[in-house]
Order: C-alpha cells, then structure tokens, then sequence
C-alpha cells in the first residue's frame, strides 16, 4: 500500500506499507540503541541489508560519541542499502510519557531531517522511531513524528523534497493514514 500527500510547498509526504530497507531514499533513518552497536528490529534490518561496511563505520564513530542520547544520531554510508546515508537515530524508551520521552521523540525526527538538509538529501525515509522494543504507543509516536515532518518540510527544508514514512505491517499503516489526514485535513480515502 502507498498513498501520496502533497503540501502547499511542492513538497511530498508518501506513505508506504513496505520493507525500509527496500525503499530508495537519499537517506534512510534508523532506529538505533544508544550503543550504536546493532540489534533487532528496524537495526538489525538496516545491518543486514546493508552489509558489514555500516558497523564498520559505527565502530569508528563509537570511541568518539560514547553512547549517544535519546534524540540524537550519526550519519553512516548506506552500504548496500538504495540510499547515500544512514542516520542511527537512538529513540526514547517509553516509561510512560512524562520522563521526557515525547520531546527526545520529536528531537529524532528533527536531528535526522536537519541532517538530511545539511547533506542535500532531496529524500528521507522514516521508521516508526521507538514504537517496537522500545514501547513507545503507535498513535502518539505517529503524531509526534508527522508534526516534526510537517513543520520542517513547511517552514525549514532546504533540500529536502519528500519525507517517506515506511510502516512495517497494515495496521502500523493505517495509524499513519489516519494521523496524516487529520493533520493534514484530507479526506483518507482520497489518493
């Protein structure tokens, strides 16, 4: 399934029932643990779809950063992934909402889209950061990801012409569609 969103800007919203790892983007987010050191899930996918050369280059960063924070993320070459970049964004575990989980979330997006400018990426494709292992409930995950999206495509992107939002099963899709239309005011069954 896919549906397409276009906002005043001539910038695009898609949104993709699929495998992320299947999907050509100019940058692809991950949603990586604090370790930068690999796992399951959205990871353990990017890693092996993308080969080796990824956590060769973690390697080389993790001395450096130690581990990285909720809301923050490095930039890695995509290896064998359809992209030019991977950026390991480490989401927050939910722990119910009020430990600071909703903006270390919103963070993710912003630090990975701003990334994604910096490197003239027309395109970025999303997971849906923090809602597998790390608990975090779909719905408000979904809202705080398409607000972030939004406000940076509307009032910030340089480059950045289309975000794709790539969910992992038809129910993960059908919270998108339906936050994406509210926030957007469009009709779900159009497209």
């Amino acid at each position: 399934m896919e549906k397409l969103y276009d906002l005043p800007n001539s910038r695009q919203i898609r949104l993709i029932e699929g495998d992320i790892t299947r999907i050509s983007a100019d940058a692809i987010a991950n949603a990586a643990n604090s370790g930068l050191a690999g796992g399951g899930g959205v990871d353990g996918a990017i890693h092996r779809a993308g080969g080796p050369e990824i956590m060769r280059e973690l390697d080389e960063i993790r001395p450096t950063v130690g581990r990285l924070p909720a809301g923050q993320a490095v930039a890695t070459s995509a290896g064998r992934l359809p992209a030019k970049f991977v950026f390991h964004a480490v989401g927050p575990v939910y722990r119910g909402g009020h430990s600071g989980e909703p903006e270390a979330l919103a963070e993710c997006y912003r630090t990975c889209l701003s990334m994604a400018d910096e490197r003239s990426c027309r395109s970025i494709s999303f997971p849906a950061i923090s809602t597998g292992i790390y608990g975090y409930p779909a719905e408000p995950a979904a809202r705080i990801a398409i607000r972030e999206v939004i406000s940076f495509l509307r009032d910030r992107a340089l480059h950045v012409q289309e975000v794709i939002f790539v969910q992992f099963g038809a129910a993960a899709f059908a919270v998108y569609e339906t936050t994406l239309a509210y926030a957007l005011q469009v009709d779900p069954s159009a497209n």
